[in-house]
């Protein structure tokens, strides 16, 4: 496991395979996770302040981190 917090196995515990199966099979679902996966990097970069960044940046990214996370989680639920 990855010491980036938020990761999507970790936020959906149990569901690793589901999320698996619909980055195998859904082009939507790979995308988000993709895009999440890479703005998360962003945010624990910022958070450590390896790449700092001004805190609106920091903010309006842990935001759309968290919208991310919320279709997310609608097509897990879904599946």
């Amino acid at each position: 496991m990855s010491n980036t917090p938020h990761e999507l196995a970790e936020e959906f515990p149990g569901l690793a395979e589901k999320i698996h199966g619909l980055k195998a099979g859904n082009a939507h679902f790979a995308r988000l996770a993709d895009e999440y996966h890479d703005l998360n990097r962003q945010v624990h970069r910022a958070e450590t302040n390896v790449e700092p960044v001004d805190g609106m940046t920091e903010t309006l990214m842990r935001k759309k981190r968290a919208a991310l996370k919320d279709e997310i989680a609608k097509m897990l639920a879904d599946a």
